[in-house]
């Protein structure tokens, strides 16, 4: 089937559609399930860890097992993703981590996050989105990218074994899909405990299984495409970097899977919010101040493009295919992230009501 689409259609506009589906999965299970990964950092760092944590987790671990579960039967080949087979950045991964952790707790949000809230109506998610994907820009291509390219090389690691956590470890899939699949119960366990909804949970797993079908997709067309297709997943950054220059740049656009991956979970974000009655405009106000946004966005869009992508581009999809920088970027956003509302806390003017 695939085949015949592409003759028709091109390879182009099928990754194009493919973006769209798995982004409308991802947008309408990301607002169901309040998918959020600053929510779940700021449960952990109050020593109170309950139902955002348990959603995060259930995200991730659903992501996990279906990539590696799949990838044991030989369905799914991951191997030739940037995320393993390019040299990689250790030190991108540690500063950009810590730079976009502190980001989202300052924006209230990472790049997915503000993107589903924007659909919602939030006013500030699309400001501070706007900035993330300005400054992303500038540290692509522009006037940021030597500062980024100098803090990139300072530790890099070269693509294959040594760039894979399994590798490191030696571990093999059947361990590890094992493991995956005991953590996903124990996450679906936590959630109830602390009285997730069965339908938030349901939609959380929905999140890790947009990651994985992104995964799948674009391998499967990869497979039949006489183009060079790269195999990806989720990630926010870069697919909207690419979106909003493709919009103010470019008269001819060409279509991708981050071209429909944007525009597919706005939708997707905007029909759930709807039908559920949250759509409403939401403003900066007194307790929400837009200086506080504006330095979020930018230490979050300089610092995904240096950690190699956004907490669900490194953090879910780099960390389903077990990607050694994208474990090591996902756990520094954590670190700053907590250190980040730590230090907040203890300054209760800087404290903002949810």
């Amino acid at each position: 089937m695939l085949e015949a689409l592409i003759d028709r259609f091109g390879d182009p506009a099928v990754m194009c559609a493919a973006g769209v589906f798995v982004g409308l999965l991802f947008g309408a299970a990301a607002l169901h399930s309040k998918f959020c990964l600053r929510a779940a950092t700021v449960e952990v760092s109050e020593g109170q860890p309950g139902p955002r944590l348990a959603i995060w987790l259930v995200a991730f671990f659903a992501a996990l097992v279906t990539v590696q579960a799949t990838i044991l039967t030989g369905a799914l080949d991951t191997s030739d993703a940037r995320q393993l087979a390019a040299t990689g950045s250790l030190s991108g991964a540690i500063i950009g981590g810590l730079m976009f952790g502190a980001g989202m707790i300052l924006a209230r949000g990472c790049v997915s996050r503000l993107l589903v809230l924007s659909a919602t109506g939030n006013l500030r998610a699309i400001v501070t989105g706007l900035v993330v994907t300005i400054v992303a820009q500038a540290a692509l291509s522009g006037v940021l990218s030597p500062l980024r390219e100098t803090l990139a090389l300072l530790w890099t690691v070269p693509g294959g074994s040594a760039r894979s956590v399994m590798g490191m470890l030696g571990m093999g899939v059947p361990v590890l899909t094992t493991f995956a699949a005991l953590a996903f119960v124990g996450a679906l366990v936590f959630g109830r405990v602390h009285r997730v909804p069965v339908t938030e949970l349901a939609a959380a797993t929905l999140v890790g299984v947009a990651v994985f079908v992104g995964w799948l997709v674009t391998y499967l067309i990869a497979q039949v495409s006489f183009e060079v297709i790269a195999v990806q997943s989720v990630t926010f950054t870069g697919p909207s970097t690419d979106t909003l220059m493709a919009l103010v740049t470019a008269p001819d656009v060409i279509p991708s899977f981050g071209l429909g991956l944007v525009p597919g979970v706005f939708i997707g974000a905007l029909l759930t919010a709807l039908i559920k009655g949250e759509a409403r405009v939401q403003r900066f106000d007194a307790d929400t101040p837009m200086e506080r946004y504006l330095v979020g966005g930018v230490l979050m869009g300089f610092g995904s493009m240096l950690a190699g992508g956004c907490a669900v581009g490194a953090g879910m999809a780099g960390g389903s295919i077990m990607a050694l920088t994208a474990w090591v970027a996902v756990f520094c956003m954590w670190v700053g992230a907590m250190i980040t509302h730590r230090w907040m806390s203890s300054r209760p003017q800087l404290v903002q009501s949810a």
